[in-house]
This record gives C-alpha cells, sequence and structure tokens, in this order.
C-alpha cells in the first residue's frame, strides 16, 4: 500500500512532519480562494510544484471541490456548470499523474459530529456524533433525489473519466445515518454502496473510499466488506472509532473497536495496493486545532502506528 497524508494546498507545519516521517505522497486539497480556477491548467501546476519541489508527490484530490460538488449533489442551478468544471480538471490531472478524486454524496451536510471535546485516553480530546445533540437545519432533500442527482453525475462524467485514466473513490456517508432532520442520506450501507459503485453507472474508473470506521459504524461485517469491495478499493481512510449507529466517537488508532492489524494484514492478503492515509486523530495536550479531527499532535502518532503495522 502506498502510504499518504492529508495536505492543505498552503505550506504549514504538517508538510514539515510528513517529510520528517517518510510520507512522499500527498492526499490534496486543492485551494478554496476565488483566485485559483479549476480549469485553468497553470494555476494546477503552481500547487502542484510546490508539492514536488518538497519532495512530495500529489495523488489524490480529496475532497472534490466544494464550489462545484455542494452544486452537482444537491442539483441546484449551477449543476451543469459545475460538472463541466469537473470534467475539464480530468485532463489536467491525467497530465500531472494524479489519478484519484475522493468523493461524498452528502448533500447539505458533510461530515458531522456534534461535539469535538469528549475526553479518551489520558485526557486526549476526540469527536462524537450523538443523534440527540443533532440540531434539525432548514434544509431539505429526499432521498430519491440524491439518487437522481448521483446517476445524472455519473453519466456525464464516468465516460471522461475513463477518456482520462481518473478514478472517482466514493466515500460512505458519515454519518451513515438515514437522516439528518430533513436531509436524506443515501450512502448508508454496504447494500446502497454496491447499487452506487456497481449498478448505477458501472466502470472501471468507479469504487470506494474504504473509509472502515464508518463501515463499521453501519454495523457492517469489516472482513466481508471489505473481501467483497476487494477490487473496488481505490483508498483506503485508516482510523478507528468505538459506539453505535447513534453514538459513537473517535478513539486514538490503536484503542478502538475496530483491529487494526488485522485489517492491514487483510487488505495485503486480498492484494489490495490502495494508497492509505490516517483519519480523524485526538487533539493532545497543550495543542488547539481549527478543524477537529486533524490535530498535528495526534497524527504524529497516528502515522507512526499505520508505518509499523505496514512494515509488519
Amino acid at each position: 500500500m502506498i502510504l499518504t497524508d492529508y495536505f492543505r494546498s498552503e505550506k504549514d507545519i504538517t508538510w514539515d512532519f510528513a517529510k520528517q516521517l517518510g510520507v512522499e505522497h500527498g492526499v490534496i486539497r486543492l485551494p478554496e480562494t476565488d483566485d485559483f480556477d479549476l480549469t485553468n491548467r497553470s494555476h494546477w501546476n503552481t500547487v502542484y510544484k510546490k508539492f514536488v519541489d518538497y519532495g512530495i508527490k500529489p495523488i489524490i484530490i480529496e475532497p472534490m471541490p466544494n464550489s462545484v460538488h455542494d452544486h452537482i449533489k444537491t442539483g441546484d442551478d449551477m449543476r451543469d456548470a459545475s460538472i463541466e468544471k469537473v470534467i475539464k480538471m480530468l485532463p489536467i490531472m491525467n497530465r500531472l499523474g494524479i489519478d484519484t478524486i475522493c468523493f461524498n454524496w452528502m448533500a447539505h451536510i458533510g461530515w458531522l459530529r456534534t461535539s469535538s471535546d469528549v475526553k479518551d485516553r489520558g485526557g486526549a480530546l476526540v469527536t462524537q456524533f450523538d443523534m440527540n445533540d443533532f440540531k434539525k437545519t432548514d434544509k431539505a432533500i429526499s432521498s430519491q433525489k440524491l439518487w437522481e442527482n448521483y446517476k445524472y453525475f455519473l453519466k456525464a462524467v464516468i465516460p471522461e473519466a475513463e477518456k482520462y485514466g481518473i478514478k472517482l473513490a466514493l466515500h460512505p456517508d458519515d454519518p451513515p445515518v438515514p437522516a439528518l432532520g430533513d436531509v436524506s442520506r443515501i450512502m448508508i450501507s454496504a447494500e446502497n454502496i454496491k447499487k452506487a459503485v456497481y449498478d448505477v453507472f458501472p466502470s472501471d474508473m468507479l469504487g470506494i473510499t474504504m473509509c472502515q470506521a464508518n463501515y463499521y459504524i453501519m454495523g457492517e461485517d469489516l472482513d466481508k466488506v471489505i473481501s467483497d469491495f476487494a477490487g473496488k478499493i481505490f483508498f483506503i481512510h485508516f482510523r478507528n472509532t468505538a459506539g453505535n449507529l447513534n453514538k459513537f466517537r473517535e478513539t486514538f488508532h490503536d484503542s478502538g473497536e475496530l483491529d487494526m492489524s488485522h485489517l492491514i494484514k487483510l487488505y495485503k492478503s486480498l492484494g489490495i495496493d490502495a494508497p492509505i492515509r490516517v483519519d480523524h486523530v485526538p487533539t493532545l495536550f497543550g495543542e488547539h486545532t481549527e478543524v477537529a479531527g486533524y490535530a498535528v499532535l495526534g497524527r504524529l502518532f497516528a502515522i507512526g502506528y499505520l508505518k509499523g503495522l505496514l512494515e509488519n
């Protein structure tokens, strides 16, 4: 498997730490500023050059930029223009050797936690989702509309992705609950995701991001799911968790309910050679982070732990 880490497009301390830990491949978030044009090759070149000059080779885009993705998922009046921008990204990615986009189908509400200060081992802070604490919003979308929008997207983009050899890796809904208020969720079970990647618009370029903790929280048998999807696993989010569908928390990578060592051995035994990155880490003592789950010190521990498992 290819060890990667997640990077924002402007250099920060995570770039330095990743290099010191031996990470050479990047999962990158594109700039989300008005002066970055998703369809402009020179803009991409500037971002790409910063990474490769530092010794990090970008190989995955995550997320699909929200400036286009949000319109596509909800199917609003900017959908077609947004899909055109995505299509224009593909030949640029092909030229740069970035061959995967991690995308999701969570409309209106993305990945969600209701708390970010739950105490874990030694007082480290982790995120938690508790359905009882969820505050309903005024947004609404039906599961039928979500499936219609998903089919519309694939019909437009998959033929172009096939032309340029760009893989689309579908991430499950997080949390994988049927609805958050009036906002439906559809990528909430292995059955639905099988439908999404095998039945709607079958393609060798359409697969999944195996976010293993999400499948566990769905109540799925992880061994079975990983085996069933083995040929479709384009990317792995390596994280641990504890709890159930309506109330769960993140954990240190070595202390949740998933057997992380076993999972790495399973991936290897199935011949899965996908890029892998750690995801959602605790906030350690003395550290402050603007995005819970993406603290720096906890990430150091997680990457070291993952490296040990990969070398085992």
